[in-house]
């Protein structure tokens, strides 16, 4: 079974080319503490430069257009990391402190005019994230095939979606489906499509948790656990963002 996260999918992948690369010696194999570690390490990274951004950039009258591109660049850095199945850690790291930087001042103007969203957006994504790991670990929803294809083409649906309308909101300065603006009334579009992201997302967790203690029985070389790490932590700023914009929603 393929997990949602494209990132996941390249464990074996990893792997292979690992071994082949040290030869005959021994490859260490990843542990399930390898992958927390590294996770906790990159969200340490990710939070230190959100709170940098958040204090440090100003305000400005190209920051719009600053966070579209860097919200593009995050979308080619995660492309090029999964679709290589790079487990160097330096680019991961690098991508941790760009969506820190990202998310930092977007997370202030969003807490500038909704006071308190954004530790509800936090908690939010921590109590979603731990909630389907006890679902995991407890067995009540298991990663089956059905479940795989239900989330994979949802989340990839979602991806091209808001791709195709961010650069067409470059290119017209108009929303299309969804709303960049912070304030201001929308309509059910972007209720429905910020609700099934956060329901896929959510259940995706559950599928990389498959992925990653399967990859652990195999044996797969330790370096693999930074990209596990990269693909959970992908996992989590897509859950933040889109119940950021969910909570802005409700409390225009």
């Amino acid at each position: 079974m393929r997990s949602n996260n494209p990132v996941l999918n390249r464990l074996d992948e990893a792997g292979r080319v690992e071994a082949r690369v040290l030869g005959s010696r021994d490859v260490e194999p990843m542990t399930v503490d390898d992958v927390v570690v590294r996770t906790v390490g990159l969200l340490l990274v990710t939070g230190v430069a959100a709170a940098v951004s958040w204090a440090v950039i100003p305000d400005a009258v190209w920051l719009g257009a600053a966070l579209a591109g860097s919200a593009l660049a995050s979308i080619a850095l995660v492309l090029v990391i999964s679709l290589r199945g790079i487990t160097n850690p330096v680019p991961i790291v690098g991508y941790a402190i760009l969506q820190g930087l990202l998310l930092g001042v977007a997370s202030r103007t969003f807490e500038q005019v909704y006071p308190g969203i954004v530790v509800q957006a936090v908690a939010g994504t921590f109590g979603v994230f731990l909630g389907m790991a006890a679902l995991y670990r407890a067995r009540v929803i298991r990663a089956t095939p059905r479940l795989a294809r239900l989330v994979i083409g949802t989340l990839l649906g979602i991806a091209v979606l808001s791709v195709v309308n961010l650069v067409s909101y470059l290119i017209s300065g108009r929303p299309g489906l969804a709303g960049y603006s912070v304030s201001g009334e929308v309509g059910w579009v972007p209720y429905a499509i910020s609700v099934v992201a956060i329901i896929a997302g959510a259940f995706s967790f559950i599928l990389d948790f498959d992925l990653v203690e399967r990859s652990v029985r195999d044996g797969r070389a330790r370096r693999c656990a930074w990209l596990s790490a990269f693909g959970l932590l992908t996992g989590l700023v897509f859950l933040y963002w889109q119940l950021l914009r969910l909570l802005s929603y409700l409390r225009r």
